[in-house]
């Protein structure tokens, strides 16, 4: 798929963004070292890949309404990756917004600059189109403590 690999690109080292069509891919993803892929679009089928890479479904909505510990899940998922030295590709649909945002949120933590410089290196890299709702959403969870998940019923 020519269009969609274009989408595909490193926005720091062993991080990489994309959207659900890289995902179909699989050479171009395989070609860059991915050991896990991140997942965040709340609408697309799953891609069919191989079975050895470590592959977290977390869905976002495209803006506002997305609960701050979910958030948070996808924020430390990544950064736990990150730390086991493996390298993640995250999508979403477009790979313009939702991997924009948490990528961001992942090189904000680990680097310890602010949203603003952070999200200022992942959109130098390629196209964007963050929604502002959403934005505001991870801002406030960089500045909230850890939110805790609601308890399931068993």
């Amino acid at each position: 798929m020519e269009g969609s690999f274009l989408m595909l690109r490193q926005v720091a080292p062993h991080l990489w963004v994309g959207n659900a069509g890289d995902l179909r891919d699989v050479r171009a993803v395989m070609v860059t070292g991915v050991a896990a892929v991140i997942e965040l679009a709340d609408s697309e089928p799953l891609a069919t890949l191989p079975r050895d890479l470590i592959r977290v479904r977390i869905p976002l909505a495209d803006g506002a309404g997305n609960p701050a510990w979910l958030l948070h899940l996808a924020v430390q998922t990544i950064v736990r990756l990150l730390q086991a030295e493996q390298t993640v590709l995250v999508t979403c649909s477009a790979g313009m917004n939702r991997s924009l945002c948490v990528a961001s949120a992942v090189i904000a933590h680990t680097k310890a600059i602010t949203l603003d410089e952070a999200i200022h290196l992942v959109t130098n890299a390629g196209p964007t189109d963050v929604s502002p709702a959403l934005y505001r959403d991870i801002t406030q969870l960089l500045t909230a403590t850890p939110p805790v998940a609601p308890e399931t019923r068993h």
